[in-house]
């Protein structure tokens, strides 16, 4: 509806502009009447230029340009306009000649042009009619060009919202068969812990449902949802474990793209853990208006050479939304230490605010 408005007030204010510019034109030929009392009949001939100048304007403004220039036929276009301005200009010069002797009132008789006075009439009237007439050629593929543009602006934003949503759809099933995944383990040796990992579930789920379609969620929301998440994984681990998760909000408006930081947070606990060997997962989230920054350390456990579930999928949801919600707004450092025992990724974004 914005969008709606905003351009009847475009087209609104060209017209004024329109309306202005030769209420003007119409009204110059006063300059050259002096004294009062004048004829109409004499102030309507004097409005020919201004007339045949606006006769130009948009015959090419909304005939020629659209129809020949744009769709590259040239020639008939300068062969159109050549006819019309040099007949104009001929005209204009024997309609303004036969004006002044109507209305002739000096006794002096008028002095009669010589040839080159005639031709400097002539050139001066051509290159007026020749202005106008560029200058109605420029106006309309500036207006088509604008236009072109603005579609495409459009036209790329929505394939990025469709992009985004089609992301957003593989995430909700991804995270929701590996916690339905969790909550199943857990239901075959502890209920107790089972029925409190569907509680922690139907949190985040509600999220999911509120607030995961905007393309901005509070940061305070998206801690909390990645909260609930960790207190799922958590009960399900054995003790051996070290999981310390700190979120630090630092001011309320803060926002973030909805579920940007899951996949990372997945995979933490999914290759972060041994069930042999100590382990760590360390998840520390801060932010405010200005930066934003995830922070995951894990101890490494990579998948056998013959496991190729996942195929690094949550890693490139995680790249490609990065690209699409905070293009050359974010920084992302990952990979693994040198002795292949822990993998970190730190993502900072400093989003642009209008």
């Amino acid at each position: 509806m914005l969008g709606v408005n905003k351009r009847m007030l475009d087209q609104r204010l060209k017209y004024f502009l329109h309306v202005v510019f030769w209420a003007y034109m119409f009204l110059s030929p006063m300059q050259y009447l002096r004294g009062t009392g004048i004829p109409l009949v004499q102030y309507l001939m004097n409005c020919m230029s201004p007339l045949l100048l606006m006769v130009v304007f948009y015959v090419n403004y909304i005939w020629l340009t659209p129809k020949y220039f744009v769709k590259g036929k040239h020639r008939y276009f300068l062969i159109i306009n050549t006819f019309m301005v040099f007949g104009f200009a001929l005209l204009l010069y024997y309609w303004m000649d036969f004006t002044h002797e109507m209305f002739q009132t000096s006794p002096t008789p008028r002095r009669t042009p010589d040839s080159l006075d005639i031709f400097l009439i002539f050139v001066r009237d051509t290159v007026n009619f020749i202005i106008f007439a560029t200058a109605a050629t420029c106006i309309k593929l500036a207006q088509q060009w604008y236009w072109a543009e603005k579609a495409l602006k459009d036209a790329d934003a929505a394939r990025i919202d469709a992009e985004l949503s089609n992301l957003r759809n593989q995430i909700n099933p991804h995270f929701l068969l590996n916690t339905l995944n969790n909550i199943y383990a857990l239901t075959a040796f502890d209920t107790q812990k089972a029925q409190e990992s569907i509680q922690e579930l139907s949190k985040m789920l509600r999220h999911i449902l509120y607030d995961y379609q905007e393309p901005r969620v509070p940061l305070q929301d998206e801690t909390e949802f990645i909260d609930n998440y960790v207190k799922l994984m958590r009960i399900r681990l054995p003790n051996s474990v070290e999981v310390v998760s700190k979120f630090h909000v630092l001011d309320k408006q803060a926002d973030v793209a909805p579920m940007i930081f899951i996949s990372l947070v997945e995979n933490a606990f999914k290759h972060g853990v041994s069930p042999t060997e100590p382990s760590f997962i360390h998840i520390t989230i801060e932010g405010d208006r200005k930066h934003v920054i995830c922070d995951i350390k894990n101890s490494n456990y990579p998948k056998a050479e013959g496991d190729h579930s996942g195929h690094g999928i949550g890693l490139q949801q995680v790249q490609r939304r990065l690209e699409l919600s905070y293009y050359q707004q974010y920084t992302w450092e990952y990979g693994v230490s040198p002795d292949g025992k822990t993998f970190h990724s730190r993502i900072l974004i400093t989003p642009k605010r209008k």
